[in-house]
């Protein structure tokens, strides 16, 4: 059962703010799709349509879209942020500037900022007043918008310090075609999220190579045992990463032709240039920024994460593509089992 009707504005008109966007309507709550582009916007309020980010889709006539951030916010206390990571502190300090009375902030984008290493709730509350900040809950799992706005059956997880929270968003969410767990590991849920991009990254780039599915398998694998070292070490469950935001999330953005982080990973894995590669895809791949943030974050912590910093090199340092992959498969062999041993042992000891 879907809760009363709620007034919701969605912060970001890409393609998952607006199959987000979609379910509110389908949920029946009054919807507002805020966005900085007026062509698109006007499409949106006019033909009821968003090509650049989601072609040959039709979207429900309830969604109403704001240029005004002003209009957009009047009256409600629950916003939506799906902007990308880079965005979210100049969004946040313009919603603070046009809102009176505390919301609660869904963040919906996947994520970890470089050089301060926050995850994007702590981000949240560094730009929000406290007075204005009544909840923070993340909502995050695999989902391509491009299937959630075909009404695909979806299933996600959300979470916050504040469950009751967290419960809220899931009844605002959930319906038939969208199903919504709630889980109270907020660490470790924005830490999957985020760190499958690297994965997904890195997968693309065998597949470009040419290397196949058993390589990929074995990138998965081992990219799971990865997150999940840092993962802990920074407080998250283990046991969420056998969930929908760890296992769930890497399966499908690093096998899905839907993932933009497969797919610039591909094209670099075929010898693109990595700016060829940001300029040809037209939509903002978090993997890039998020690889830096985590390779950071492994040596704030001392975690090993070999996929991590080879993707580093790759990315940042000029490093081969293929000499980078060949390298990760040479090295030193080691028990399977040796990394679950360390990251339990490591959880009963904190």
């Amino acid at each position: 059962m879907n809760q009363a009707r709620e007034r919701v504005a969605v912060l970001g008109a890409g393609s998952w703010g607006t199959a987000l966007a979609m379910v509110l309507a389908d949920n029946g709550h009054e919807v507002r799709l805020w966005g900085h582009k007026s062509e698109q916007i006007e499409e949106i309020n006019t033909k009821h349509t968003n090509q650049q980010y989601l072609p040959e889709i039709v979207l429900p006539e309830e969604i109403k879209g704001y240029t005004s951030l002003h209009e957009a916010l009047q009256n409600l206390e629950i916003v939506i942020l799906a902007v990308p990571t880079k965005a979210i502190r100049d969004v946040l300090k313009k919603v603070a500037k046009e809102i009176i009375h505390p919301i609660v902030i869904v963040h919906v984008s996947k994520g970890i900022e470089p050089d301060s290493l926050l995850r994007i709730s702590e981000m949240i509350e560094e730009e929000m007043p406290a007075h204005l900040l009544k909840d923070i809950v993340v909502l995050s799992g695999p989902s391509h918008a491009e299937e959630v706005s075909l009404r695909h059956p979806t299933t996600v997880t959300v979470s916050s310090k504040n469950m009751k929270a967290a419960e809220k968003i899931q009844d605002l969410f959930m319906n038939g075609n969208f199903r919504v767990y709630t889980n109270p590991d907020l660490i470790g849920v924005e830490i999957g999220g985020a760190l499958k991009n690297i994965i997904a990254l890195a997968a693309g780039i065998t597949d470009g190579l040419g290397y196949g599915d058993n390589a990929k398998a074995a990138l998965i694998t081992r990219g799971l045992a990865e997150i999940a070292r840092l993962g802990t070490t920074m407080g998250a469950n283990p046991l969420t990463f056998s969930g929908l935001t760890g296992i769930g999330d890497l399966i499908v953005t690093c096998t899905s032709v839907h993932s933009r982080n497969w797919r610039a990973g591909n094209m670099l894995g075929k010898g693109h240039k990595l700016e060829e590669v940001l300029q040809n895809m037209g939509m903002v791949v978090e993997g890039v920024r998020t690889t830096k943030a985590a390779y950071q974050l492994a040596k704030k912590y001392k975690v090993k994460m070999p996929i991590t910093e080879a993707l580093y090199n790759v990315l940042f340092n000029g490093e081969d593509v293929k000499a980078a992959v060949d390298s990760l498969m040479s090295r030193m062999k080691k028990s399977e089992m040796e990394d679950l041993v360390n990251i339990l042992v490591d959880k009963q000891e904190s």
